[in-house]
């Protein structure tokens, strides 16, 4: 068996601040405790004294708790030890730490390790990423119903039912003799549709999950002097950018970041599309045509003295991309806001200086990101999730299609696909590679 490596990482973040925090997890764990501290420590009760370094010398005092096996965060010895957050001291504990015997923690390999020793499921884990790195109170709360178990609770409840049913086919299949009449059961029927309906549900709220982690990424391209930036500040509220009547005078990418009903939207300003033999404009219009083409809807930007929008400054790429035209500037011709909807394209009239329309915008971005803010029971989720869940209820749907034509033997290979979908989600079937991928985005010392 693979010998398991004692690890250590600052669990707090880098920088000067009251109390640093050094957390180290393994087999190794009480001993290295014993030469920081020099005693050995209760588990879970909190000690205070001096740490001393590699060389024997006092290098803090602080706060040591230990937390043993099984009953700990990675479901291993786990030692934090609490000090006063300068740099020196933090690196100096690492550094002993390391000395007797534990090495630097690879990102995320605490949550890692608490997976897999089946402290939580892949789920939870992916949680604790998102909960530290949520953006507003509502993604917040999601990724706690995520990190409590929830999300986990739904897709297990509904993998038992779909093993269940699997379960029931194949015996079938295997005592087709005994005049087990599967084929015109109403029962199994109901039970295929009853799945289907809770594997949408639960992609309905994964998926205004995933909009609230992931956010909306809006561009505002357009022509120089056109409103661009006014348009972003009237946006966040606050003079992110430089706004005069010289054209050009954004040369580079702008980037902000809201909140509308706690949905994150991304809004980047970008450099004035026009033909120019200025190298800095050049770089500057290059930059602003690769934000838009990776934006997921794109704000067009014109003068209202204008007839209309002028897409040819626009890429081709933009065919199958929302694109909203605003008209800005009728402050000048004294017109009020309105938006029209022709053939699913939207069109607001506005005036980005004075605010007049704006609210018209944010209502009309949170109906394109699909976004609902009074859903309940909405879980952070992530694409590969989507995919998993996407992926079982398509096997569900072929399945009740194999009952109707009475090919039994593959319905029972399509409920067996959908098992393993959902399974994925949890981790219950995961490769090497999947969690290498999820683990490696986490920050160290988590």
């Amino acid at each position: 068996m693979k010998k398991i490596e004692t690890i250590c990482a600052l669990a707090t973040a880098v920088g000067q601040s009251g109390i640093g925090i050094v957390r180290i997890s393994g087999p190794l764990s009480q001993s290295i405790a014993k030469q920081v501290l020099g005693v050995e420590l209760e588990p879970r009760v909190a000690y205070y004294g001096e740490f001393y370094g590699q060389e024997g010398d006092i290098v803090d005092k602080g706060v040591a708790i230990f937390f043993p096996s099984p009953n700990s965060y990675t479901g291993e010895d786990i030692i934090e030890l609490q000090g006063h957050g300068g740099m020196s001291i933090l690196r100096c504990l690492l550094e002993t730490a390391s000395h007797f015997g534990a090495r630097l923690a690879e990102p995320g390999e605490f949550s890692k390790r608490a997976f897999l020793n089946g402290k939580m499921d892949l789920v939870q884990a992916e949680a604790v990423q998102d909960l530290i790195q949520a953006s507003s109170d509502q993604s917040a709360r999601c990724a706690v119903r995520s990190l409590s178990g929830e999300f986990s609770a739904k897709i297990n409840n509904v993998l038992s039912s779909i093993i269940s049913l699997r379960v029931f086919v194949e015996a079938t299949i295997d005592f087709s003799d005994e005049e087990i009449d599967f084929l015109e059961s109403d029962e199994v029927l109901s039970k295929i549709e009853s799945l289907k309906l809770e594997l949408q549900d639960i992609l309905d709220s994964a998926s205004q999950g995933a909009i609230l982690r992931e956010g909306l990424h809006v561009a505002i391209a357009g022509k120089p002097n056109a409103g661009k930036s006014s348009l972003l500040n009237s946006l966040t509220k606050q003079p992110s950018a430089i706004v005069t009547e010289i054209a050009g005078t954004t040369r580079d990418v702008l980037k902000e970041t809201i909140q509308i009903d706690g949905l994150p939207l991304h809004i980047i300003d970008t450099a004035g599309l026009h033909n120019s033999d200025d190298i800095v404009e050049k770089e500057g219009i290059r930059r602003a045509h690769a934000e838009i083409d990776s934006a997921d809807v794109v704000l067009l930007v014109y003068e209202a003295q204008e007839q209309s929008a002028d897409y040819s400054i626009l890429s081709d790429s933009m065919t199958n991309k929302p694109i909203v035209t605003i008209r800005n500037k009728i402050d000048l011709l004294g017109e009020e806001a309105e938006i029209i909807e022709q053939d699913k394209q939207f069109s607001i009239s506005l005036s980005a200086k004075t605010g007049n329309g704006i609210d018209l915008l944010r209502e009309l971005l949170i109906k394109i990101a699909g976004y609902n803010p009074v859903g309940e029971g909405v879980f952070l989720a992530r694409k590969r999730h989507l995919l998993a869940i996407a992926s079982a209820l398509k096997y569900i749907k072929i399945a009740l299609r194999q009952l109707e034509s009475g090919a039994s033997e593959l319905v029972a290979e399509d409920l067996r696909q959908a098992s393993m979908s959902l399974g994925a989600i949890t981790g219950e079937f995961s490769s090497d590679d999947l969690l290498g991928e999820i683990f490696s985005s986490f920050c160290i010392g988590k």
